[in-house]
């Protein structure tokens, strides 16, 4: 499994909105230049964001994104499901495609069943509210 530009991008635009801590619309111009990332890109990660429930769409004057969660409610594994095809680190556990003919004697699947829970597990557990913090420097000093 490898997290995709777009999931990763998507990250990070949820991350920026919920530190701007305002209910005005943010241009997409304004988080591009942020992030360092294309605006053009970052209109069709937004899109995405707005279809799943997490972002508010403005347009013209005065128009942009704002968060419609607050960050304490929105986890790394929901926008990872919503920005990635999968998070599936085999084929065969990908909801997706086929079921494997194989499966019910496959020696390995548990394995790849239990790796896929733990990832679900991990990212389920990680809100963008934890992200924000994870950034912030504190009493970390070392002698």
């Amino acid at each position: 499994m490898m997290v995709s530009t777009r999931g990763h991008y998507a990250l990070q635009v949820m991350i920026d909105l919920a530190e701007q801590q305002t209910s005005r619309f943010i241009p997409l111009k304004e988080i591009a230049a942020r992030q360092g990332i294309s605006e053009k890109y970052l209109e069709s990660i937004v899109k995405l964001l707005v279809q799943g429930g997490y972002l508010e769409g403005l347009r013209g004057k005065g128009g942009g994104y704002r968060l419609l969660k607050a960050p304490e409610c929105c986890n790394v594994g929901q926008i990872l499901w919503l920005t990635e095809e999968t998070l599936a680190p085999v084929a065969c556990l990908d909801e997706r495609t086929q079921p494997c003919p194989r499966a019910a004697t496959c020696k390995t699947l548990p394995m790849w069943q239990k790796l896929y829970d733990m990832i679900n597990s991990y990212f389920g557990g990680i809100t963008i509210a934890d992200l924000m913090d994870a950034g912030q420097s504190g009493d970390n000093y070392v002698i």
